[in-house]
C-alpha cells in the first residue's frame, strides 16, 4: 500500500538508457572532442549525428527491435558507435571478440541469429570464414547484412578485398542514413541493450543479455566509485567487447569525457598516449599493468606528468603488481565483476587510514575485491550448501552471490543455465572467497580452480601472489596437476622477466622452489613448474582451462621411491 493512487504518465516516468547520454552531451559540449583515433577527431555533436546516421541507415535496412547487430572490431570509432546507433534502432548490440577463431565466431552468429555483421577490415577474413562456417552448419540460413569498417591506420588491400566480395564500406553505410534520424528510447528499461559471450576461459561461451537499465545504472555507478568527474580523457586500453568496455562506453558521454582510441595496446602506447593527450583514466586486466610496470625504461616516461587513475579487474591482481604501479605514480582502484554483472561491480573502496600504513600492507588491503558499487543492491559470500553468509573472519571460504539491477537478465537461450545461475534468488558467480571482519570479500579461487592435496585445499590465487614477488618471474598461473601421493598438487606456469637467462631451468626452478619454502606452507609449493609465455584471452584473462589439458597430458607427479 502506498499514501496515494497516484499512477505514472509520460510527465513523470520514462524508461531509463544511456542512450540519452550522447544527446545530453552534443547538447551541452557539442564542440567538445568526443573521440580521437589517430588523425580523426570528432566532436559530441559529430558522434551524435553519426550515430543517428548510423540507427536511421539499420533501420531503412529493416534492422531494428527484435534484431541482433554483431561487431567485429577493435577499439576504433566505429565500435563506439555502435553502443549507441545500433540500440537507437531499436536493436542489440553485440561486441565480438576478435581474438577468436572462426569456428567459435561462427557459433556466436549462429546462436543470436545476426541480421547485420560489421567487421573491421583486418577481421575481415575472420568473418568470411565464419560466415561460410554457419552457412554450412545451419538449416536454414539468411545471409546477414555485412559492412566492413575502413581504418586509415591499416594496410588498403584487405578493405579492398571485404568491398570486391561485396561489404558495404561503413562510412558510405552512414552516408545512406538521416543525422536528423528521430530516434525513440525503450518503452521498457527492460529491454536488451546488449549481448556479450562468456570470454572464453570456459569451453562453452554463454550468451549473456543486459538491459537498459542496468547500462544506464552501472555506467553511472562507475563514474562515481572511480571519482570520474566531467571532462575525463579516456584511454581505451580495455577492449570495448568486454563486457561493453565496463560500461564506460556509456559512462564517457554522461561526463561529457573524451575517448582516445587504441587499436593496439603495448606500455609505449600507454606512456606516449598519457603524455600526449593528458589522459586522465584508463582500465586494463592485472595483466596489461604487468606489462607497464616492467616496461623497459625506453618505453616509459617517468615521472608521470599528472595523476593517471587506472581501475583493474578480470583477474586477482597480486599485491606486487598494484605496489608497483602505485610507485609509478598511478592511482589504482581494484574492481571486481563478471561479464554477468555488466562488468565490475565490487571494488576495493579506499580509506583515508590506510595511507598511514606501510606500502606492502596498502598494497595487501587493496588486493582485496572489497564491496558492493552503488548500482548493486545484493553481495555476500554464502555457504553453497545452506546459502547462509559465511563469518566475516576471514578465513571461511564461501561462494560469492549476487542480486539487483546490476545482474544480467539471463543466458540467451539457455533456461537449464539460467536456472542454476539464478538458484535461490542469487547470482551465483563460482568464485570462492571470504569476508574479512570490516565486511570486504576477497578472492580465494575459482571453484573449479582450488587444488585438494591430501584432502588440504590449496588457493592458486595465494600461490601465485607469492610467485609474483620473485624478482625473476614476470607472469604465473597455478593449476592442479595429478600426484600420485596427493591425489593432487600446484603445477606453476610461469613466464620469466626479459632479460633473465633462461638457459638453466633446472637452476631457474631451484631458486624458485627455494623462494616459495620460504613464503607458503610446504604443501602449497607447486610440485612442477612449466617455463613459457600463458595463454590468455583477448582481455587478459589466463585460460586455465588449457593450462589444466597441459597438465593433464604431463601425467601425474610421480611418488617419490626414497
Amino acid at each position: 500500500m502506498d499514501i496515494d493512487q497516484l499512477p505514472k504518465n509520460a510527465a513523470n516516468y520514462t524508461a531509463l538508457t544511456p542512450l540519452w547520454f550522447l544527446e545530453r552531451a552534443a547538447t551541452v559540449h557539442p564542440t567538445r572532442n568526443s573521440l580521437i583515433h589517430g588523425s580523426r577527431r570528432y566532436t559530441w555533436q559529430q558522434t551524435y549525428h553519426r550515430c543517428r546516421r548510423f540507427a536511421s541507415a539499420l533501420s531503412n535496412n529493416s534492422i531494428g527491435p527484435g534484431n541482433i547487430v554483431a561487431v567485429i572490431a577493435p577499439n576504433i570509432p566505429a565500435l563506439y558507435e555502435a553502443h549507441y546507433g545500433v540500440p537507437m534502432a531499436g536493436a542489440v548490440l553485440n561486441p565480438v571478440n576478435t581474438r577468436l577463431n572462426a569456428s567459435t565466431v561462427a557459433f556466436l552468429l549462429g546462436h543470436c541469429s545476426a541480421a547485420a555483421v560489421i567487421v573491421d577490415q583486418e577481421s575481415f577474413s575472420l568473418a568470411e570464414e565464419a560466415l561460410k562456417i554457419w552457412s554450412e552448419k545451419a538449416k536454414t540460413f539468411s545471409p546477414p547484412l555485412l559492412i566492413v569498417i575502413g581504418d586509415e591506420n591499416c594496410d588498403p588491400k584487405s578493405l579492398t578485398y571485404a568491398v570486391g566480395k561485396g561489404a558495404i564500406e561503413y562510412e558510405d553505410f552512414l552516408q545512406g542514413g538521416d543525422p536528423e534520424y528521430a530516434w525513440k528510447p525503450p518503452e521498457d528499461e527492460w529491454q536488451s541493450i546488449a549481448l556479450g559471450y562468456t570470454s572464453g576461459t570456459t569451453a562453452s561461451p554463454k550468451g549473456v543479455v543486459l538491459h537498459h537499465r542496468g547500462a544506464y545504472l552501472m555506467s553511472l555507478s562507475g563514474a562515481l566509485i572511480w571519482g570520474m568527474t566531467e571532462g575525463a580523457v579516456y584511454l581505451w586500453t580495455l577492449p570495448m567487447f568486454h563486457c561493453n568496455g565496463w560500461c564506460y562506453t556509456w559512462t564517457l558521454a554522461a561526463v561529457f569525457g573524451t575517448n582516445i582510441c587504441l587499436r593496439q595496446v603495448t606500455a609505449k602506447a600507454v606512456y606516449q598516449a598519457i603524455a600526449k593527450y593528458k589522459v586522465t583514466h584508463f582500465c586494463a586486466a592485472p595483466v596489461v599493468l604487468n606489462t607497464i610496470i616492467n616496461a623497459p625504461p625506453e618505453e616509459t616516461i617517468l615521472p608521470l606528468p599528472h595523476v593517471v587513475h587506472v581501475n583493474t579487474a578480470g583477474a586477482a591482481p597480486p599485491p606486487s603488481v598494484l605496489s608497483g604501479m602505485s610507485e609509478r605514480g598511478f592511482h589504482v582502484t581494484h574492481t571486481y565483476g563478471l561479464s554477468e554483472t555488466y562488468g565490475p561491480s565490487v571494488y576495493c573502496a579506499w580509506k583515508p587510514e590506510w595511507e598511514l600504513l606501510p606500502p606492502e600492507r596498502q598494497a595487501q588491503l587493496n588486493a582485496r575485491q572489497g564491496v558492493r558499487y552503488i548500482g548493486l543492491e545484493g553481495l555476500e559470500v554464502v555457504n553453497t550448501k545452506t546459502m547462509q553468509p559465511v563469518p566475516a573472519d576471514g578465513k571461511t571460504v564461501g561462494e560469492i552471490v549476487m542480486r539487483g539491477n546490476g545482474v544480467m537478465k539471463g543466458y540467451l537461450k539457455n533456461p537449464k543455465a539460467n536456472e542454476e545461475t539464478f538458484a535461490n534468488g542469487w547470482f551465483h558467480s563460482g568464485d570462492l572467497a571470504v569476508k574479512h571482519p570490516d565486511g570486504y570479500i576477497e578472492i580465494k579461487d575459482r571453484s573449479k580452480d582450488i587444488i585438494i592435496s591430501g584432502a588440504e585445499n590449496i588457493s592458486s590465487v595465494e600461490v601465485e601472489n607469492a610467485l609474483y614477488s620473485h624478482p625473476a618471474i614476470l607472469e604465473a598461473a597455478v593449476v592442479a596437476r595429478e600426484d600420485e601421493k596427493w591425489g593432487e598438487s600446484p603445477c606453476a606456469f610461469v613466464t620469466l622477466k626479459s632479460g633473465m637467462d633462461k638457459s638453466n631451468e633446472q637452476r631457474i626452478t631451484e631458486d624458485i622452489l627455494k623462494f616459495c619454502k620460504a613464503k607458503m606452507p610446504a604443501y602449497w609449493v607447486p610440485k612442477s613448474f612449466v617455463f613459457g609465455p600463458l595463454p590468455k584471452t583477448a582481455t587478459g584473462k589466463v585460460q586455465k582451462h588449457l593450462l589444466r589439458a597441459k597438465a593433464k597430458q604431463m601425467g601425474p607427479v610421480k611418488m617419490s621411491k626414497l
